[in-house]
């Protein structure tokens, strides 16, 4: 089972130590991956831990609907920036900051975590923004949200500007994509095309 963490082995040891599986071992297997190496009570402890991960990457496995995860995952962000805006707009944009955070590790974490699955035929999986994670869309679309008016034109115009922009990639959203690797490549494509699509619509409405 392949696994990887932000910090390293040794830190990754140290978290599974804590919650009271010492006979975990753990070695770096190339690239972003980790072999864990210990019993079924340790395996089971690295299953929950890739189990929270995926929650949170795939914003309650909303990112494994098909088809169209992207646009699943962007509608999961209409309620939420409704829910956010009732903060103020300073509170809207903090509590924004800490979730691009949290997007951006949790992006990361799910790519290590899946750094050794395969797919249907052996071959190797590149989970580098892998479609299910979809909290870069909702962070992406919280960004263009961002102190719009409070209807449901704005609500609509964010949301079909922000995925027709997140999809065709103009540059530079595109060169981002390319460019910016791990959790933080991940994220920055949606974070870019929702500053885009923000800017557009605090222009026209």
């Amino acid at each position: 089972m392949n696994v990887a963490c932000l910090f390293g082995e040794r830190h990754l040891e140290n978290f599974f130590k804590r919650q009271g599986h010492s006979a975990i071992r753990i070695a770096r297997s190339g690239g972003a991956g980790f072999d864990f190496d210990g019993g079924p009570g340790e395996r089971r402890a690295v299953k929950r831990y890739q189990f929270w991960i995926d929650l949170v990457a795939t914003c309650g496995f909303v990112g494994r609907i098909r088809p169209a995860p992207g646009t699943w995952g962007t509608l999961w962000g209409i309620p939420l920036g409704l829910l956010l805006i009732r903060l103020g707009p300073l509170g809207y944009m903090v509590a924004t900051g800490v979730l691009i955070m949290v997007a951006i590790v949790a992006a990361q974490l799910h790519e290590a975590v899946h750094a050794g699955d395969v797919d249907s035929s052996g071959a190797p999986r590149d989970m580098h923004d892998s479609q299910e994670v979809v909290i870069d869309e909702v962070v992406g679309y919280l960004v263009a949200f961002t102190w719009l008016p409070m209807n449901w034109t704005s609500v609509v115009a964010a949301f079909v500007l922000f995925r027709a922009l997140d999809i065709v990639k103009p540059f530079p959203i595109s060169w981002l994509d390319r460019k910016v690797k791990g959790g933080l490549g991940t994220v920055v494509d949606d974070l870019a095309a929702g500053l885009v699509a923000n800017v557009i619509l605090q222009a026209v409405l």
